[in-house]
């Protein structure tokens, strides 16, 4: 009887910190998705489902990425900073050798152990390819429809002329728009979950709207008014996965999941800039360091837990994302020890961030080292440090192969709480302040493992190209 009673002691106390169930989860990325391309930053055209989770959620105003793919979605997944294992520099590239490693622990395989049974992945993967090991399915996910690779044509499905579409472990020839079928997949995903007693986790990665510029032509005829034509391109596609969005919204609300479900919707960087996307008022975009580069459109709605109608303005990584999750289902760390920090009382509203520190990194183009040997070229990177009240960056070359983090860079101090658009830099002002923030940046970049070359921005002479991207048995 006492062991009765105990057990149902335990069961009230889980039941009063995160309801009687665990919730499912849902976390959609959209690809390239600039501040200003979504409807609630202001945008010309409507996004009215991505504004629905912002308004019926939590607006995450400070919600803060790497400024390209590859990066956020490993660090996402694993809550660890990507310069860990080799990730954070640029993307996985079709031509490379690169790819998610095979000892760092997934999302998906801490929730297998929590009790989901389902956990699906639809859209981008990004992460390596060359090996079966690499594949999702490998990583802790029960099924898998996309792209194993970076940027595909949106109706051809192929990359670097290969096709580059998958179910599972097989090449998937199916016709049509892929936005349109990655939110299909969800939908099912969540529609085959609804008799299965067990929470589902679902990951919707959409390539959109990344480049190229594919788009549905009735979407593209109701933006008339919108005279550039990058930009009208944009609106069509941020048209067609608002739609997507809204069917996966719909899905919850058909099957009754909606109130328990935590829902997070967010872009992997900022927005392409040069390709249509607008980041106003945040300074610059995609690749840059800048916070148009890497704060991002973001909100997460949780209806059974989560007050919503909010806007959220403490500072939210990428990497705070798994151990959160953890911590909500109950579960242990298995894999190696988190970067990110468990922050459901900041979403809820219950506490602020203290001791907030966020670093960006990522390798630029080779350019020519000033010595006396001018044909020697080394590579030149992107560098910034964000706490509470300040933010440094550093463009200039590799940390690791300069005597002083401060020769030949270019170095700018904001104070980024008073001065979110980065006007001012302030860095003559404030010495110490810059040498402090620079120490924790040569601190960080130290992590690299010093193994690792640059990496090829674009595929090399030398590259040959497989026969297709089937997943190696």
């Amino acid at each position: 009887m006492a062991w009765f009673i105990r057990t149902l002691l335990y069961l009230v106390f889980l039941s009063s910190i995160y309801g009687s169930e665990k919730p499912n989860i849902v976390i959609i990325l959209a690809d390239d998705m600039g501040w200003k391309d979504v409807g609630y930053h202001g945008a010309e055209f409507p996004t009215p489902n991505i504004d629905r989770i912002a308004r019926e959620g939590v607006e995450l105003d400070r919600f803060y990425v790497t400024p390209l793919c590859s990066p956020t979605r490993a660090g996402l997944l694993t809550g660890r900073y990507p310069i860990r294992y080799g990730l954070q520099r640029v993307t996985v590239k079709t031509w490379g050798t690169r790819a998610m490693p095979d000892d760092e622990v997934m999302i998906p395989v801490s929730l297998a152990e929590a009790g989901y049974k389902t956990r699906a992945i639809t859209g981008k993967w990004h992460l390596g390819w060359q090996r079966r090991e690499n594949h999702p399915m490998s990583k802790g996910f029960t099924s898998f429809l996309g792209h194993a690779g970076g940027a595909i044509g949106f109706f051809d499905h192929s990359t670097q002329g290969l096709h580059d579409w998958h179910k599972n472990w097989e090449l998937n020839y199916e016709p049509g728009y892929s936005t349109e079928l990655i939110g299909e997949e969800a939908v099912r995903i969540i529609e085959g979950a609804e008799d299965d007693e067990s929470p589902f986790f679902l990951y919707v990665a959409f390539n959109a709207i990344h480049t190229p510029n594919d788009y549905l032509q009735k979407h593209y005829d109701l933006f008339p008014e919108i005279k550039d034509t990058l930009r009208r391109e944009k609106a069509a596609m941020m048209t067609s996965l608002d739609e997507q969005v809204g069917t996966i919204l719909d899905a919850l609300d058909r099957t009754g999941a909606t109130d328990n479900t935590l829902l997070l919707l967010s872009s992997d960087n900022g927005g392409a800039l040069p390709a249509g996307s607008m980041s106003d008022p945040l300074r610059d975009g995609k690749w840059s360091v800048y916070e148009g580069g890497i704060r991002v459109a973001a909100s997460l709605r949780w209806p059974a837990e989560i007050k919503g109608g909010r806007k959220l303005t403490e500072p939210i990584r990428y990497i705070d994302i798994y151990p959160t999750l953890l911590q909500i289902v109950g579960g242990e760390p298995l894999g190696k020890p988190f970067d990110g920090e468990n922050v459901l009382d900041v979403l809820q509203g219950k506490a602020k961030r203290k001791d907030w520190v966020f670093h960006s990194y990522f390798q630029g183009q080779r350019i020519p080292q000033n010595d006396a040997n001018p044909d020697r070229e080394i590579p030149f990177e992107r560098n910034a440090v964000n706490t509470r009240d300040w933010k440094l960056v550093r463009l200039g070359p590799s940390i690791r192969m300069v005597d002083n983090p401060k020769q030949d860079a270019f170095i700018e101090l904001y104070r980024i709480q008073e001065d979110p658009y980065e006007k001012e830099n302030v860095a003559s002002k404030h010495p110490r302040i810059v040498d402090d923030l620079l120490a924790k940046m040569v601190t960080f970049r130290a992590m690299q493992k010093p193994v690792l070359d640059h990496v090829d921005i674009r595929a090399p002479d030398t590259w040959k190209k497989p026969v297709s991207l089937r997943i190696p048995d």
